[in-house]
């Protein structure tokens, strides 16, 4: 694990956004293409907006999702929407988005979250793999991608061998579809990015050890994958 302190967020944006295109420039010329998944909510607005005008050949890049709410691509909490918005502009307009789904049923109960976890996953398996970046956030939870603490499917979001599974957190709204930690440990390059002082003192919890209580502690605290940590 790699740390990178920054003096603001906006600067942690920059130099975050900085480094994932050369990241990504680098895949683009060992294998042809590039893979990166990003995370939702508002933290990563600058990151999207500050990546989007950098020099790269976005033709050649697919984004997917670290993970997204059930709801639909127009709803406010969407990060599917998020992404289109503040990422997929300008010369990276050029990329290819791959959402977890298109549609969703009226009824979101475990049946039909299944079929949405399998379709996913079909999906996903035509992409190239495995990503070689993900960007991740961080709640004051100490949850990241959907790996909440105590939310049903949580066991089976650490250890399902698809790359894709359910969580319904207790703690927010909307059943999601996430990425599962074996997918993220598979990914070729992590980074965290954290802002604040609240979220810095669980980050400084969890990189203490490995502790389900603290999905974001089984990030940091392995040896598979590197991750590099921006504080700011």
């Amino acid at each position: 694990m790699k740390e990178h302190a920054c003096n603001s967020a906006a600067e942690l944006a920059w130099q975050l956004a900085d480094t994932i295109a050369q990241s990504l420039h680098l895949a683009i010329n060992l294998r042809g293409h590039a893979v990166l998944a990003v995370s939702g909510g508002k933290s990563p607005i600058a990151l999207f907006e500050a990546l989007r005008v950098l020099p790269l050949e976005w033709k050649r890049v697919t984004v997917l999702l670290v993970d997204e709410r059930c709801v639909p691509h127009d709803h406010a909490d969407s990060n599917t929407a998020l992404v289109r918005q503040h990422l997929l502009k300008d010369d990276a307009a050029a990329a290819t988005f791959v959402p977890f789904f298109d549609t969703l049923p009226d009824t979101l109960d475990e049946p039909a979250l299944i079929r949405l976890v399998d379709a996913a996953n079909r999906r996903l398996a035509t992409q190239p793999w495995p990503m070689d970046m993900a960007v991740l956030g961080m709640g004051d939870d100490g949850h990241t991608a959907s790996l909440f603490p105590g939310a049903a499917g949580l066991n089976q979001a650490l250890y399902s061998s698809g790359p894709v599974t359910w969580v319904r957190p207790a703690s927010a709204p909307h059943a999601r579809l996430t990425l599962t930690l074996p997918a993220l440990l598979a990914t070729r390059e992590l980074a965290l990015a954290i802002s604040g002082a609240s979220k810095l003192a669980v980050f400084q919890q969890a990189r203490l050890g490995a502790d389900e209580a603290l999905p974001v502690s089984l990030i940091l605290n392995q040896h598979q994958t590197p991750v590099s940590v921006w504080l700011s």
